[in-house]
């Protein structure tokens, strides 16, 4: 079986060995890149399953490289950073993280994330069991298998969190989810912040769709996917 692929994005070269040492050390392929630029390259050739990434980087910030990555790849990202501020850590998961880790780390936390982000991320299948036929939305396919959405045939890109905010919706259509509920339901741990982040997820995904209809807002409660779609 192929090992699970690591991208190490970090400038320190003591810390990228730590935990290329310590990923390497639990089973795990590593690459380590010194940039935002060496990370992108590698993401192309080295393709990883999951990017762990510094907010701190020569040619640009983390933040900027973990738009970049979550506009092209259907990929799960971690945080590493010095930045403790609240409002931070906010801004980075709105803007595609999985997980946030704050330096100085435990290596053993560092694995522990990895681990729990990649079995989230594996387990999630809500839509219905192995093997059923893709949902469609009116000219929306959504395949729980592949972990893809089309439009028109098109394909359209969605972040690992989008598509799980999506298949969540999926799984109950008509039923009102909380702000509070999608959060744990989609994020899976006690979320460094409040609910605004759902709001930043939805708009991205109605604007992704093309459907703003479909998913409605319930004011004063959340959020939910209309039943009927004709």
């Amino acid at each position: 079986m192929d090992k699970t692929r690591i991208l190490i994005v970090e400038d320190e070269e003591a810390i990228a060995d730590l935990l290329a040492y310590g990923l390497g050390g639990e089973g795990f392929e590593t690459r380590t890149a010194n940039s935002g630029a060496a990370g992108m390259r590698l993401l192309e050739t080295f393709r990883p399953d999951l990017l762990l990434l510094d907010w701190m980087l020569p040619d640009m910030s983390g933040l900027d490289l973990c738009k970049q990555v979550t506009a092209k790849h259907n990929l799960p990202l971690v945080m590493l950073t010095a930045k403790s501020d609240i409002t931070d850590k906010v801004l980075g998961l709105e803007f595609g993280a999985d997980d946030y880790i704050t330096k100085p780390f435990d290596l053993r936390e560092v694995i522990a994330r990895v681990r729990t982000v990649l079995r989230r991320l594996a387990q999630s299948n809500p839509i219905g069991a192995a093997g059923e036929a893709d949902v469609r939305l009116r000219d929306i396919s959504v395949s729980t298998e592949e972990r893809l959405v089309t439009k028109d045939g098109a394909p359209i890109d969605l972040t690992p969190k989008e598509f799980d905010l999506l298949a969540t919706l999926l799984r109950q259509r008509g039923r009102i989810f909380t702000r509070a509920e999608l959060l744990d339901l989609v994020w899976g741990y006690d979320f460094p912040g409040d609910t605004r982040t759902v709001d930043t997820h939805i708009q991205r995904l109605r604007k992704k769709l093309d459907a703003s209809d479909l998913i409605t807002t319930v004011f004063g409660i959340g959020y939910k996917l209309e039943k009927r779609t004709e």
